[in-house]
């Protein structure tokens, strides 16, 4: 560990004037709450909503019953970090599908619970919360450069900008599929029904997930 690793680690105040390398990061994260690296900075991610939680957790539960029921090697994987291959960054999604049998090729597997292959992540969910433009513009750019095959972005308060979802902002699911090393965008609203090209057989529409958890006390 270097001299500002060990800085990191025995501070509990955020670096905010230093650029950090990924190695610092993971070296300085404490375990018991969740931060990322945005291009050499270190951000905190605050405690997510209720509502947030509930759509997380749902998308997880009917993700894992349909690998399991397909019999496929995936997980999904809540503490694990994406790193793309070419920035000092590391992402820890709501939601990752974790392809166990491609973990023998991970070089940061093992001591750092970090995944950098596409065939190691079938499927990325980002749920948004305030900071939607990570979501849209830098996570999209990222997760295409490492070559996920798929990405979700679930924005259930239609927070991203107009020009994304619509002058309207309504609640949306984006689907971003990987075609020829680019990703196209699909998206649902309403009752539609999610097109998936991991999980095709999944049976899930818009307000399904955007209507999560939702107890009705009257």
């Amino acid at each position: 560990m270097n001299t500002h690793a060990k800085r990191l680690k025995m501070t509990s105040v955020l670096p905010r004037t230093q650029p950090v390398t990924f190695e610092e990061f993971v070296q300085w994260k404490p375990e018991d709450q969740r931060y990322e690296l945005h291009n050499q900075v270190i951000i905190e991610m605050p405690q997510p909503s209720g509502k947030h939680e509930e759509i997380t957790c749902f998308l997880a539960e009917r993700i894992t019953a349909e690998y399991l029921r397909l019999n496929l090697p995936y997980r999904i994987a809540k503490t694990v970090l994406v790193k793309p291959p070419k920035s000092e960054s590391a992402y820890s999604p709501d939601v990752l599908v974790l392809n166990h049998s491609s973990l023998i090729n991970e070089p940061l597997w093992k001591k750092q619970s970090t995944l950098t292959q596409a065939t190691s992540i079938p499927l990325v969910i980002e749920v948004v919360s305030t900071n939607w433009r990570v979501d849209y513009l830098t996570k999209v750019k990222d997760y295409e450069e490492i070559g996920i095959p798929e990405y979700w972005i679930v924005d259930y308060l239609g927070l991203g900008g107009r020009r994304l979802i619509g002058d309207a902002k309504p609640p949306t699911i984006s689907i971003y599929e990987l075609i020829d090393g680019e990703y196209q965008v699909r998206q649902f609203r309403d009752n539609e029904l999610i097109i998936s090209s991991t999980f095709p057989e999944l049976k899930l529409n818009a307000n399904q997930i955007f209507q999560a958890g939702e107890i009705n006390l009257t």
